[in-house]
C-alpha cells in the first residue's frame, strides 16, 4: 500500500473514531436500537423454518396434517406481526439517532464557525465552509442512517443464518462459509476505492458551491464587466472535474451489486447441490432444504446491503472528515483568566512600538507609536495599502500584534476581555452589513431592549427616517439578505443609525459616508461632529475634506506614521499630506 493509501486509512479511521464519541452521547438508543436489530433478525429467521416445518406437513398425497399445518401458520402470523412492529421501532430509533448526530455535529461546527479567527475566515472561501457545514453533513447523516439501519441487520443476519443453518447440517453450511471470503474480499477492494474518491468529489462540490456563491452575489459586478463568459469557464472546469470524480467514485461503487450477485449466486447454487445430495442421501428432509434455500438467499442478501453500505459509509467518512478537518482550526485564543471587563472608558488609546504585518514575509506595520487623549478625533489618511484598516483591525483585537501592545485606558487589551472591548467601540465600516428581518431589527441589532421612540430617534439622527416612512411597511418593513432591495446610501444610513442608537464611549468611522450623496454627507457629518462630543474617535477617510476639524490628522505611509498634526499645520508643512490633499483640491482651497 502506498505511502498515501496509508495516510487516507488512517485518516478514515480517526473520523470513524471521532463519529463514534458523537454516537456516545446516544448509547441507551443504540443498545434498544441492536436489540431490536436482534429481536427482527432472529424473528425473520424463524420462519424459514416454520415454512420448512409446514413443508413437511404436506409431502404426499392424502399425508397432509391440516391441524399441525394450521397451528404453524399461525406462528408464522405472530413471528411476522413481531417482525414488522421491532423493525419499525429500529428504523424510527435509528433515524432519531442519526439526525440528532448530524445536527450535534453541524451545530458545534457553526459555532467553531464563530470563533475562527478572522485570519482563517479572510483566507478561506466562504462557499467552502458552507459547503461543509450544509452539504457534506448531508451527505454524512444519509451515509451514518444506511449504517445504522442494514450494517446492524445485515451483520446480525449473516451471523444469526450460519447459527440456523449449522443446527440443521453443518456439512453444507461448510460450504456457503468457504465462499464468504469471496464478498469481504470484494467489499474490501472497494472501500479502499471508494474513499478518496468520494473525498475528491466533497472537494470539487465545496469549489463549485464556492464559485456559485462568488458569482450571485456580485452579479451585478460580473454583468458590468462582462464576465460571464470567464465565469462559464471556470464554472465548466469545476464542474468537469466534479463529474469526473463523481463518475469514477459511482463506477466503483455500481460494481458492488453484480459482484456480490455473482458470490451470491454461487452460494446458492453450492446450497441447492449440497442440499439435493444430502435429501439423496437421507441427511435431511425436503422442508430442510427448503429451509436451507431460503437461509442461502438471506445469507447472501446482506453482503449486497453491507456493500453498499460501505461504499456510502466511505462518502460519510469523507464528508465528515472536511467537516472535522473545519473544527480542528485553531479557535481564537479565548480571554485570558486574569482579564478585566473595560467599565467607565473615557477613550485612553495608546499604540506603543507596534509591529504587525499579514503574512511574515511581507511586513506592514513597523514599530507604530501613538497615544490619543480622551475625546480626541484622530483622522488616518493615506494611500491604499498603507495600513489604515489594519490599524482598525489592531484597535478592536481582530488580529493581535506581533510585537508591541495596543492600550486603552492604560491597560494592554490582551488583558481586557473582547466583548467588554469592542463593546465600547462603535464601527460604521465602508462595507455595510444587514441581517435579513426588519428595518428596526437591523438599527436595533446592538441594543435589542431598545424602545420604539429611541429607534426613531436614531434614525433621524442618521437622516435615515425619511427615507425609512417611505418604505411599505416603515420600521416592520422586511429587508433582504445585506439589504439587497435598499441602496447602498440607505443601506449606509441604517449602519449609522445602529451606531447612533449605542452610543458607545468611542467611534471608528472607516468611510462611513462613502456611498452618501453630498447633500445628506453634510448632515450626517453634523450628526456625527455631535455624537462624537467628548467621545474619542478614529476616523479613516480618503475625502479630505471630511477631517478638517480633527484634532489630529495621522499621515500614514508604507505602515508607518509619516506625518502628523492639525489640517493647516500639515498643509504648511508642504509635506506628504499637502501632496495627497492638493490631488483632491485646488491648492487655492487649502486655507
Amino acid at each position: 500500500m502506498s505511502s498515501k493509501g496509508k495516510l487516507d486509512k488512517t485518516k478514515s479511521i480517526q473520523t470513524l473514531k471521532r463519529i463514534l464519541l458523537y454516537i456516545k452521547d446516544y448509547r441507551a438508543a443504540v443498545l434498544l436500537s441492536l436489540f431490536l436489530a436482534v429481536t427482527t433478525v432472529a424473528s425473520t429467521l424463524y420462519i424459514p423454518i416454520l415454512t420448512g416445518q409446514a413443508v413437511d406437513q404436506i409431502v404426499g398425497r392424502g399425508q397432509v396434517d391440516f391441524q399441525q399445518l394450521i397451528q404453524i401458520l399461525k406462528r408464522i402470523l405472530i413471528v411476522m406481526a413481531v417482525t414488522a412492529v421491532s423493525q419499525w421501532l429500529m428504523n424510527h430509533i435509528n433515524n432519531t439517532i442519526t439526525y440528532r448526530v448530524s445536527m450535534d455535529i453541524r451545530t458545534r461546527a457553526f459555532d467553531h464557525l464563530e470563533v475562527l479567527p478572522l485570519s482563517y475566515v479572510d483566507s478561506h472561501p466562504a462557499g467552502d465552509m458552507i459547503s461543509r457545514i450544509i452539504t457534506d453533513i448531508d451527505q454524512f447523516s444519509e451515509g451514518l442512517l444506511l449504517g445504522f439501519t442494514q450494517l446492524f441487520t445485515g451483520a446480525l443476519t449473516i451471523l444469526g443464518t450460519l447459527l440456523f443453518m449449522l443446527s440443521i447440517q453443518p456439512f453444507i453450511t461448510a460450504a456457503v462459509v468457504v465462499l464468504t471470503p469471496v464478498s469481504f474480499f470484494v467489499a474490501s477492494f472497494i472501500a479502499k476505492k471508494t474513499f478518496v474518491m468520494f473525498k475528491q468529489q466533497s472537494e470539487a462540490r465545496g469549489e463549485l458551491t464556492t464559485l456559485t456563491d462568488e458569482m450571485l452575489g456580485n452579479m451585478k459586478v460580473v454583468q458590468a464587466f462582462g464576465y460571464e463568459k470567464e465565469a462559464e469557464k471556470r464554472f465548466q472546469e469545476i464542474n468537469s472535474r466534479l463529474a469526473g470524480c463523481s463518475l469514477k467514485a459511482t463506477f466503483f461503487s455500481s460494481i458492488t451489486n453484480p459482484a456480490t450477485r455473482f458470490v451470491n449466486s454461487m452460494v446458492y447454487a453450492a446450497v441447492g447441490i449440497t442440499g439435493a445430495w444430502g435429501v439423496i442421501r437421507g441427511l435431511l428432509t425436503i422442508g430442510q432444504l427448503t429451509s436451507f434455500l431460503s437461509y442461502a438467499n438471506q445469507y447472501t442478501k446482506p453482503f449486497n446491503e453491507i456493500s453498499g453500505v460501505v461504499t456510502e459509509l466511505q462518502n460519510a467518512l469523507a464528508s465528515a472528515a472536511r467537516v472535522f478537518e473545519l473544527m480542528d482550526e485553531p479557535a481564537i485564543p479565548e480571554d485570558r483568566p486574569e482579564a478585566v471587563v473595560l467599565k467607565d472608558v473615557d477613550g485612553n488609546v495608546a499604540l506603543e512600538h507596534v509591529s504587525f504585518s499579514y503574512q511574515p514575509e511581507r511586513p506592514l506595520i513597523e514599530d507604530l507609536n501613538l497615544s490619543v487623549k480622551p475625546g480626541q478625533r484622530v483622522a488616518i489618511v493615506g494611500p491604499t495599502g498603507c495600513g489604515k484598516t489594519t490599524v482598525i483591525n489592531l484597535l478592536m483585537r481582530f488580529y493581535d500584534v506581533k510585537s508591541g501592545s495596543v492600550r486603552v485606558e492604560g491597560r494592554d487589551i490582551r488583558d481586557i476581555t473582547r466583548q467588554s472591548l469592542r463593546a465600547s467601540y462603535g464601527m460604521v465600516l465602508q462595507e455595510t452589513w444587514l441581517k435579513a428581518g426588519t428595518i428596526r431589527e437591523n438599527i436595533a441589532y446592538g441594543r435589542p431592549e431598545a424602545s420604539e421612540e429611541e429607534i426613531i430617534r436614531a434614525a433621524k439622527e442618521a437622516h435615515a427616517h425619511s427615507f425609512i416612512m417611505r418604505m411599505p411597511q416603515g420600521y416592520d418593513t422586511v429587508i433582504n439578505e445585506d439589504g439587497g432591495n435598499l441602496s447602498q446610501g440607505q443601506k449606509q444610513l441604517l449602519c449609522i443609525a445602529r451606531v447612533m442608537l449605542c452610543l458607545p464611549s468611542m467611534l471608528i468611522l472607516d468611510e462611513a459616508t462613502s456611498s452618501i450623496d453630498t447633500r445628506t454627507e453634510i448632515r450626517v457629518q453634523k450628526a456625527f461632529s455631535r455624537m462624537m462630543e467628548g467621545r474619542t474617535s478614529f476616523i479613516v477617510a480618503h475625502r479630505l475634506s471630511t477631517i478638517r476639524e480633527a484634532d489630529v490628522i495621522l499621515v500614514m505611509r508604507d505602515g508607518r506614521i509619516v506625518e502628523k498634526g492639525r489640517h493647516k499645520e500639515l498643509l504648511r508643512k508642504n509635506g506628504f499630506y499637502a501632496e495627497i490633499y492638493n490631488s483632491q483640491f485646488a491648492p487655492s482651497t487649502g486655507e
